[in-house]
């Protein structure tokens, strides 16, 4: 089964919306496996924008999701990594639609809410750098069977 890294961000925290963003994943019919809230360290966040080591926002990524405390989330689901970045919306949520997280309570760019790995490959590094496989639960929810074939 497909799994990917979600993580609330300190702005989504602040302005109240994790419940929001969790009853969206929920609703769509994903299982949580991994939860937790946490303070960053900037060497996790390092390591999670290291991509965008050589951009001049790089210290700024850092900066903000050490700020305060993050909501870091591993989903479980067909095809749960396309769906979840369908869910979240475009990166700006100037241009993300209406129905998506970033659509609906995006502000800026810069507090855009929500980070979601942007493939299976992603998925699996940013699960292994937030979790360890001892915090990861494997559980079958009773509505699978309503949900696939």
């Amino acid at each position: 089964m497909e799994r990917t890294f979600l993580a609330i961000k300190p702005d989504g925290i602040q302005r109240g919306l994790v419940g929001e963003i969790i009853r969206r994943f929920e609703n769509k019919g994903f299982t949580l496996v991994g939860l937790k809230l946490m303070n960053v360290s900037r060497e996790l966040a390092q390591q999670h924008y290291d991509v965008h080591r050589e951009r001049p926002f790089f210290a700024g990524l850092v900066d903000f999701i050490t700020s305060a405390p993050v909501v870091a989330m591993v989903w479980e689901g067909d095809g749960v990594v396309a769906s979840a970045r369908k869910i979240i919306g475009a990166t700006n949520p100037l241009t993300a639609e209406p129905g998506t997280l970033r659509g609906d309570f995006g502000i800026n760019i810069g507090r855009n809410l929500i980070h979601g790995s942007d493939a299976i490959e992603t998925a699996q590094r940013e699960i292994s750098l937030w979790f360890t496989t001892e915090e990861l639960v494997s559980w079958q929810p009773e509505l699978t069977p309503w949900l696939h074939e």
